[in-house]
């Protein structure tokens, strides 16, 4: 019969053989249960990770279960158009591009410059020039991006059907129906890109000097689409938000959930979200907007926001029940924190006051770039 007295005894046998490189006098290898140690390890790890399994698999359902009882939430999946919105209300659906068109015709002419540089940019020399703002290019980042160099002719063909297609478009803006002055700003950059266009496929050749000018004539007239831009967004959203809370009331209004769905490089000051916050309820405005950047635009948008947003309803209660007691953790639960942050901030503070060395540092000493700020004291 195996008592705790020597089990223990065992247990420490054991550790003494680890260390001898071998078993203990008398001893078997597989232990007193027959199993041997390296085995007994993988079972206890498997029954210690099913605990999480567990947990996640709750977790999932309650989740599940969730989704499908959000309401109301608007979903917002940012895209060329101004952004597709969607409304969910007591099991109802409805999806529609509010934005009008002058919005779409707007930023699609005021990205030629970026359409550009999109084909020359892999032939630029990888050395940064002597230009005003120069210190503002990474020299490691233009080495990436210029991988191709500059002593290629891939970039023509590309180049001259680019501006086979600004040709096209130019010789549309009149009958577009948009605005005389956004006519003449459209022809402004149109003109500006064929210009530059033209000169580097005469000349063979180019450089950042040069499309640094073209950008720079041209940008006054992109100024002047963003403004048309900016009222058809604001006016195509407000409207339809202005509908939307008719339809449903002010009661639930003041509960309204928002998810804009967007990519990472316009996830801050999104200009969806930035039209939507003064119109929800300003007491909760702060936890009931969601900006959430993607890598790249889901095939099922609303369900992809639906999913993050019960996480995040799901997580605010459980922050409270499973942490009364350290507001600090409950709010990393509630929030885009992770739990351990604050834990890995104060082990790699205490590090560099104890002097430890430490892989990441640049020179002996070094303070840790990340500080607390911002995160709440814990107690």
């Amino acid at each position: 019969m195996t008592t705790r007295r020597s089990f223990l005894g065992g247990a420490t046998a054991t550790g003494v053989a680890a260390t001898l490189g071998g078993p203990p006098a008398g001893a078997s290898a597989g232990g007193e249960d027959g199993i041997a140690p390296a085995p007994r390890r993988s079972r206890a790890h498997d029954a210690i990770v099913a605990v999480n399994r567990g947990m996640r698999a709750h977790y999932a359902a309650l989740k599940s279960d969730l989704i499908t009882r959000l309401s109301p939430v608007i979903v917002v999946q940012n895209d060329a158009k101004g952004g597709r919105f969607t409304l969910l209300h007591d099991g109802t659906r409805e999806s529609l591009h509010p934005v009008g068109e002058v919005f779409e015709l707007a930023k699609s002419v005021s990205h030629v410059p970026l359409g550009v540089y999109s084909i020359i940019a892999p032939h630029l020399s990888d050395k940064v020039p002597n230009l005003p703002g120069a210190e503002r290019i990474d020299a490691h980042d233009l080495e990436m991006v210029a991988f191709r160099g500059a002593g290629s002719t891939g970039w023509v063909a590309p180049l001259q059907e680019y501006a086979a297609t600004l040709t096209a478009a130019r010789r549309q803006l009149e009958e577009a129906g948009i605005p005389p002055e956004m006519v003449v700003s459209c022809r402004q950059v149109l003109d500006g890109a064929l210009g530059f266009i033209d000169v580097a496929v005469a000349a063979g050749s180019f450089d950042i000097k040069s499309f640094e000018d073209f950008s720079v004539r041209v940008y006054e007239g992109i100024r002047t689409n963003m403004k048309y831009a900016a009222e058809a967004q604001i006016a195509g959203v407000e409207g339809l938000l202005r509908r939307w809370r008719s339809r449903i009331g002010e009661e639930a209004w003041q509960d309204l959930y928002t998810v804009v769905l967007s990519q990472w490089a316009t996830s801050v000051l999104n200009q969806n979200s930035i039209i939507i916050k003064p119109c929800m309820n300003p007491a909760k405005v702060a936890t009931h907007l969601i900006d959430l950047p993607a890598a790249e635009p889901p095939s099922d948008p609303v369900f992809v926001a639906l999913d993050n947003l019960a996480r995040i309803v799901q997580d605010n209660i459980a922050a409270e029940l499973v942490f009364p007691s350290d507001r600090a953790a409950a709010d990393a639960l509630k929030g885009p924190q992770d739990l351990l942050a604050d834990e890995i901030l104060d082990r790699l503070g205490a590090e560099r006051a104890d002097g430890a060395a430490h892989p990441a540092s640049f020179g002996s000493g070094e303070a840790c770039p990340f500080s607390r700020r911002g995160i709440p004291a814990r107690g």
